[in-house]
């Protein structure tokens, strides 16, 4: 029998989700396979007892497809099984994903997209929000020129010009394969005839009813007229939500930007008092850039530019990492993640300094991305003593660890690595009446106010500044690593700032260590950012030995929960196969293969 979306595809009929997305089978799957949650156990109390970690990546020869959401990942299969490529397949998921994981899935945020072609050439798509025409430096200040937190973080002034639906475009219109009606009906069939709500989403919008229950429009979308979440298998619908999807799979970017939708937005902008014109969101255009590249160990690693700070600062840690005997060292030693701790401080000092939208800043990378650079970085590191993060040097304000990454890779090898997000959990609350989806929050990571850093966590440093059309800077890290020209592995993460010393530590786990992707997923990860002077340990896998020798050398060591999901790929160095590793942090997650 075709797949359901393959013979959408061939008669031009609504897809609808077939037996691999119905009740019965979603909710016996995602009880045998996906384990507990990261942000949404968070969200939830109580949180669920945790699974046992897989210890084996699902394998597939085909095609892979791994993200936060098993539904999602399975309509980016279908998409392959289809016949479409790995671009047409990340597509597909990102609009999956705005349906089934509301948290960070979205048609109302942005992000960025890694992409590495079969014979080697590297592209990236940046569709991160950007600043409303009406933006100004000091916009998140009162009428005392005071800064405002609830401004900068909590209003509709917080709303970036979402930039999704137009990276999405920009990358099937140059290297997109099937059809793009057919790469959005999937999710516009989910949220109008809706989906089985898992476990994970369940606990999720559980914790989170006071902040969308501020809105309207949130309650009626997400919340049973009683008021009430939506207990695991009980089905969603997200009308609203289906008829935007259904304009954006009939008319394109237009259907986003311009129309009904455009107008839609509009208003909800001056209901309350937000910046966004239907004129921003005519004018909003997705960018393609050059990868930031750099090697470590004889691989090659390929990762997104600014206005992503991560690729950078990854790239800048693995070259001071790459001058130290790490392999003289297990992966969770003292002095592993002493020196893990050591060249996280340095790089994220000069994230704070240096980076932002290089269409508004001349921005260093080839310096800070230097060998030379990193060995003047590595000499002043001491082998048993922390260093001395400087208040009076930056301070970093503050940055969401509510995003979401998906790694896809067909058959002829081409890979993608997509990091997007809303900001905050659920962005900013508010869900546009009218059109079904949820609003950033992204303007909360320009800075607050010029010029201003404080005690708080403030920073006001120039590169970072709110101005018209401009893009905020971001942590996301989509990666893609490969050796000797071909394909190794696709990695990225949620997690704010955290989000690149996990990918960093995914990398290190399958180059330095030689891991299995899943082992290098689900091994424990340590944060650290310059400032606050304190190294972020997860509860579980470090020894306490570990960390009594960590705070001899000096380092504050706080431990947290857990950082991250980098939901990954890997290719079998032997057969070629996908190995796809879904991160266990995420409770909703699942690989989906196509052999």
């Amino acid at each position: 029998m075709p797949l359901p979306l393959l013979r959408s595809l061939q008669t031009g009929r609504r897809w609808r989700p077939g037996p691999a997305l119905r009740p019965a089978v979603l909710v016996a799957g995602l009880a045998a396979t996906l384990l507990h949650s990261g942000h949404l156990a968070a969200q939830a109390a109580p949180a669920a007892p945790a699974a046992p970690r897989p210890t084996q990546a699902v394998q597939a020869r085909a095609g892979m497809v791994v993200s936060a959401s098993a539904i999602a990942s399975q309509v980016g299969r279908d998409v392959l099984a289809a016949g479409g490529n790995a671009i047409d397949a990340a597509i597909a998921t990102g609009f999956a994903l705005a349906v089934t994981y509301p948290t960070a899935g979205n048609i109302g945020g942005g992000g960025f997209m890694v992409v590495r072609f079969p014979d080697g050439r590297a592209t990236t798509i940046d569709f991160r929000e950007r600043a409303p025409a009406a933006s100004r430096p000091h916009m998140f200040t009162d009428s005392s020129g005071a800064y405002s937190a609830r401004l900068h973080h909590n209003s509709h002034v917080s709303v970036g010009v979402p930039g999704t639906v137009a990276g999405f475009e920009l990358a099937h219109r140059k290297y997109g394969r099937m059809a793009w009606r057919g790469l959005v009906a999937p999710s516009a069939a989910l949220a109008d005839t809706g989906f089985v709500v898992p476990t994970g989403l369940s606990a999720s919008l559980a914790g989170v009813r006071n902040k969308l229950g501020q809105y309207e429009a949130s309650k009626a979308a997400y919340y049973k007229p009683d008021g009430a979440p939506y207990a695991a298998g009980e089905r969603l619908v997200l009308r609203d939500l289906g008829q935007t999807l259904g304009r954006i799979r009939d008319a394109g970017r237009d259907g986003f930007y311009r129309g009904t939708t455009a107008r839609l937005l509009a208003a909800e902008m001056q209901r309350h008092g937000g910046l966004i014109t239907e004129e921003d969101l005519a004018r909003y255009e997705a960018a393609e850039r050059e990868p930031v590249r750099g090697t470590f160990m004889g691989y090659d690693i390929i990762s997104m530019p600014p206005p992503s700070s991560g690729g950078v600062a990854m790239i800048e840690m693995l070259n001071i990492l790459e001058g130290l005997p790490l392999k003289s060292q297990k992966p969770d030693s003292p002095q592993y993640l002493h020196w893990l701790a050591e060249s996280m401080r340095r790089a994220f000092r000069d994230r704070a300094v240096h980076l932002g939208d290089p269409d508004f800043n001349a921005i260093p990378v080839a310096e800070l991305t230097s060998k030379d650079y990193a060995a003047t970085l590595r000499a002043g590191i001491v082998a048993d003593k922390a260093s001395v993060s400087s208040p009076a040097d930056v301070r970093q304000g503050y940055e969401s660890d509510e995003t979401t990454h998906y790694s896809v890779v067909d058959k002829d090898g081409m890979a993608v690595s997509v990091t997007y997000t809303l900001e905050a959990g659920y962005g900013l609350g508010a869900v546009v009446d009218g059109a079904g989806f949820l609003l950033n929050n992204e303007m909360g990571d320009f800075n607050g106010k010029p010029g201003l850093t404080d005690s708080t966590g403030l920073i006001g440093t120039a590169p970072n500044v709110a101005a018209p059309g401009k893009r905020m800077l971001s942590s996301m890290t989509p990666t893609i690593v490969a050796r000797d020209g071909q394909l190794v592995a696709v990695v990225g993460s949620p997690g704010g700032r955290t989000i690149i010393n996990t990918v960093m530590q995914v990398v290190l786990n399958l180059i330095a260590f030689d891991m299995p992707v899943q082992q290098a997923v689900n091994a424990p990860r340590v944060h650290h950012q310059w400032l606050p002077d304190r190294l972020t340990v997860e509860r579980e896998g470090f020894a306490p030995a570990t960390l009594d020798a960590l705070r001899a050398m000096g380092h504050e060591v706080r431990v947290g929960g857990q950082q991250g999901t980098a939901h990954s790929i890997a290719i079998d160095r032997k057969t070629g196969a996908r190995l796809g590793a879904a991160d266990p942090r995420d409770r909703d997650a699942g690989a989906a293969g196509h052999n």
